[in-house]
């Protein structure tokens, strides 16, 4: 189960064997700045992921705000969700309104230039 709403991103799985992975997570993010000034959004990711409690956040600067998914990801590693699970949920259609929240929020436009070495 997943719900979003601007701002905020709900996402729920429980296990159906004892194999099986299970969260209950909030990623709640908004524009911020980092200490060097630079424009961004400040994400938070907390609730619980195979039965631990959690909170993790994290700064994407602006150009790297679209990659949110890969820092979730490596946070859920973190907390026992194994590599073949990882990408929490299969979300896709909420990801997409994430993202056209974070490019409004954001003020970014398609063409919009971004330094590449950022994700390397």
């Amino acid at each position: 189960m997943a719900m979003f709403e601007p701002g905020h991103l709900h996402i729920e799985r429980h296990a159906l064997t004892p194999d099986d992975v299970s969260y209950n997570v909030h990623l709640d993010y908004e524009v911020s700045k980092n200490p060097k000034g630079e424009k961004g959004i400040q994400f938070t990711l907390h609730g619980s992921m195979q039965g631990k409690d959690m909170s993790e956040t994290f700064f994407l600067p602006k150009e790297e705000a679209y990659n949110f998914a890969n820092n979730v990801t490596k946070i859920a590693e973190k907390y026992g969700i194994p590599k073949t699970h990882s990408q929490i949920g299969s979300v896709h259609k909420h990801y997409d309104l994430m993202f056209e929240d974070i490019r409004a929020q954001l003020n970014m436009k398609s063409g919009d230039p971004v330094n590449i070495e950022n994700f390397e």
